[in-house]
């Protein structure tokens, strides 16, 4: 009698997936989108060492589902990017990975196409070629990572990194952070708890071993060397929002009491504006005033902007999308992103608050 099947009862194929390093043969890095990369780190660094006195603010799209009309926000960004630059480090924000509360489209990796087709070996190709023109466009770009293998294919052109609410307390995203060549920004729990997130910091910044790949997509023991530049994501939650002075200065506390640096990030999406794309401007001149009111502690911001407000469903005809409007979280339009820009700015360089978190 032949031995019973025990493995894979569940699995319906295993489809070939090109390693990274095909992938990146395919699509190289260039020596303009390296520049971007490398400015953007060192940049984000600094703003976390304290050595250079701007916000950060990540912002775009909830996540890309269209690569044009994702390039033509980019190069918008990229004007106003440059009018602000000396108070304001702007970072793209570009997200291809969505995690689901139950079901959902995963994002366009997952599912280029939208149609359940979930040709992952083009969404990563197609994922690669965005974040390159980005890059060339002279943003740098941020995103979440999800999969703790999608980042061998494009964590080369990746300045900054987030870690979702949902992933923030598991270990397999935390030893991945360790190795991540980016800053880091590990986000409150989805009920509020912000020890989560401060655990994450902890043990990103240590080394690990675990289970990956290499470039040829070889399984593989990855060994890090831990990332110092982990901070903290204040999204909101357990039915409040989390960006108010008081909350502030409690997350100070709880990343003095860790011994962390006190670096933190407020997302003005999510829980801290009840997920009402309208009241994100609110939520960001609150952040600006408490800075210009003499907090140190708040070096950026994240906002879901796109070209047109709110969001839309996935039709099952594809032809009726409209035209950069987001098929996840609802965005800031982009007249109303160039106002939130523009006042950040205005408010930053008349106040003089930026010069006075270097004393």
């Amino acid at each position: 009698m032949s031995a019973a099947k025990t493995e894979n009862l569940n699995i319906a194929a295993f489809d070939p997936m090109p390693s990274p390093d095909e992938i990146i043969a395919r699509v190289p890095l260039t020596e303009r989108a390296a520049e971007t990369v490398l400015a953007g780190r060192r940049a984000l660094c600094d703003i976390l060492d304290r050595k250079d006195p701007r916000l950060f603010v990540v912002i775009g799209p909830c996540s890309i589902h269209d690569p044009e009309a994702g390039l033509d926000y980019a190069r918008r960004l990229k004007k106003v990017a440059d009018e602000v630059a000396d108070t304001m480090l702007i970072v793209m924000r570009v997200y291809f990975e969505k995690p689901r509360t139950s079901v959902g489209w995963k994002g366009y990796i997952n599912d280029p196409y939208m149609d359940d087709s979930f040709r992952i070996d083009e969404g990563m190709e197609r994922a690669r070629r965005f974040l390159l023109a980005v890059n060339e466009i002279g943003l740098p770009a941020a995103t979440e990572a999800l999969d703790p293998i999608a980042p061998q294919y494009y964590g080369d052109l990746i300045s900054w990194t987030a870690i979702g609410a949902r992933t923030s307390e598991s270990q397999t995203h935390r030893e991945m952070s360790s190795g991540l060549s980016t800053p880091v920004g590990f986000k409150n729990a989805t009920d509020g708890d912000l020890s989560v997130a401060t655990n994450a910091i902890l043990s990103a910044s240590h080394p690990h071993s675990f289970l990956g790949i290499n470039g040829r997509g070889v399984t593989s023991i990855v060994r890090t060397r831990g990332n110092r530049y982990g901070h903290v994501v204040l999204r909101g939650g357990g039915g409040r929002p989390n960006y108010d002075s008081v909350s502030i200065k409690l997350a100070e506390q709880a990343l003095d009491k860790a011994k962390l640096a006190q670096n933190i990030v407020v997302d003005c999406s999510h829980a801290n504006s009840w997920k009402k794309p309208e009241l994100q401007p609110l939520v960001m001149k609150d952040v600006v005033h408490q800075i210009r009111e003499g907090n140190r502690s708040i070096v950026g911001t994240m906002i879901e902007s796109f070209i047109e407000a709110g969001n839309q469903s996935i039709p099952d005809d594809l032809t009726q999308l409209r035209y950069g409007c987001s098929v996840t979280d609802g965005c800031v339009d982009w007249p109303g992103t160039e106002t939130m820009l523009r006042d950040t700015h205005r408010v930053l360089g008349e106040s003089g608050a930026l010069h006075a978190r270097m004393r």
